[in-house]
């Protein structure tokens, strides 16, 4: 017995001359939760919809449980899904909606009574059993379709961004639940989303797609602190980012960059960065440390000015420009009784510094088109003065 529910084996999907997912190969283990996470038309979606049959794959060979199954139908194959529009049954009540799938299947009624009582216990909803779809809230209603579809007893539970309707408290407390329910039943999830707090939040693994091709795929903590791919860089959360050239290598093993305007950064190389190549700098801006002081033997230290301050209750974002114009982000958290604005009001003059340890340097392919023009990537290109 193979040790993967799920595998896609150079699967090309194309529609005319677009390839929607492009020779893409993959394996999820059993029990696994895998997000698929990208922007809008990486591939995702089209992924999903060839494990669940509603799309046939172009090239390759997708397996279930170690079995190929292309041309098999739908209603045959061991998976089930849950969507954004959870699909209830609006005249039948949600015994009769949880129940559905094993009716068709003519199981036994007290075989029924049994999954239902079960899967409502699981979604801790025993007590809606009579009630009708409208008669639930949008995080009740999501519950119950989950439970429609795990009575099921799938091999593969697929999710095409179940929680987009919700709002944001809902959505969070979902997000606990379907880590609970994923624990509890063991059944292998792919999870869809461009959402990357969720994906981060709730998976095992998460496969960050582009242009129908996997850029990385790897656990939440490697996707966010060692991203290889400036696509995955700028997808994932905020980063600040500087536009140099390699300079050299320090005794501890640091890519030394050199900017247009002379300033000197240190990080850790993602591949192999060659003496004089174009590269790229990028630090999040939670692991810049902001002070009014110069800081002593800093790895890396530019000096600015507060020019902006987003208060978000958890913390507080520093915009602090740097010599020329441009500026980087800042990210504080509210540790103290006292607000934290206070500390570094509006043009106070500063300095931003941080380590080589959480800087990270790499070749400076061209920007994605994909990427929303948005604030998770602050380009500085050439800012900044040698402190």
């Amino acid at each position: 017995m193979t040790e993967f529910d799920l595998e896609f084996l150079h699967v090309t999907k194309s529609f005319g001359e677009v390839h929607a997912v492009d020779d893409v190969t993959f394996q999820v283990r059993r029990g696994e939760f895998l997000s698929l996470l990208g922007p809008s038309g990486c591939g995702k979606t089209t992924s999903l919809r060839m494990v669940a049959g509603f799309e046939q794959p172009t090239h390759g060979e997708i397996r279930l449980n170690g079995r190929p199954v292309g041309g098999v139908p739908p209603y045959q194959r061991k998976v089930n899904t849950v969507f954004q529009h959870y699909g209830l049954f609006p005249h039948m009540n949600v015994f009769d909606n949880v129940a559905f799938g094993l009716r068709m299947k003519r199981v036994p009624p007290p075989r029924i009574a049994e999954g239902v009582e079960r899967m409502l216990a699981l979604v801790e909803l025993p007590h809606v059993a009579n009630r009708f779809p409208h008669q639930l809230s949008g995080g009740q209603q999501q519950r119950i379709a989950l439970a429609r579809a795990l009575i099921n007893e799938p091999t593969v539970l697929l999710l095409d961004e179940p929680l987009g309707a919700l709002d944001l408290k809902v959505r969070r407390r979902m997000q606990e639940e379907l880590k609970r329910i994923h624990r509890e039943v063991g059944v292998t999830f792919i999870y869809v989303t461009h959402d990357q707090e969720e994906a981060l939040t709730m998976s095992d693994r998460i496969a960050v797609m582009n242009h129908g091709r996997i850029e990385q795929l790897d656990t939440p903590t490697a996707i966010y602190e060692r991203p290889s791919t400036r696509f995955v860089a700028s997808f994932i959360g905020m980063t600040n980012a500087w536009q140099g050239l390699a300079d050299g290598h320090d005794a501890n093993g640091s890519v030394v960059v050199r900017t247009a305007a002379g300033v000197f950064l240190r990080g850790l190389p993602i591949g192999t960065i060659a003496v004089g190549e174009d590269v790229e700098v990028n630090v999040r801006p939670e692991k810049i440390l902001l002070s009014t002081e110069s800081p002593a033997n800093a790895e890396n230290c530019l000096q600015g000015r507060v020019v902006d301050i987003v208060y978000q209750g958890a913390y507080t974002e520093y915009h602090v420009g740097l010599p020329g114009g441009p500026t980087v982000r800042v990210v504080a958290q509210n540790q103290t009784e006292v607000c934290a604005p206070s500390f570094f009001p509006v043009d106070t003059p500063v300095f931003i510094h941080w380590t080589s340890r959480v800087t990270l340097v790499m070749p400076n392919e061209r920007a994605s088109s994909s990427v929303p023009h948005d604030r998770r990537r602050i380009t500085n290109g050439d800012a900044g003065e040698a402190t």
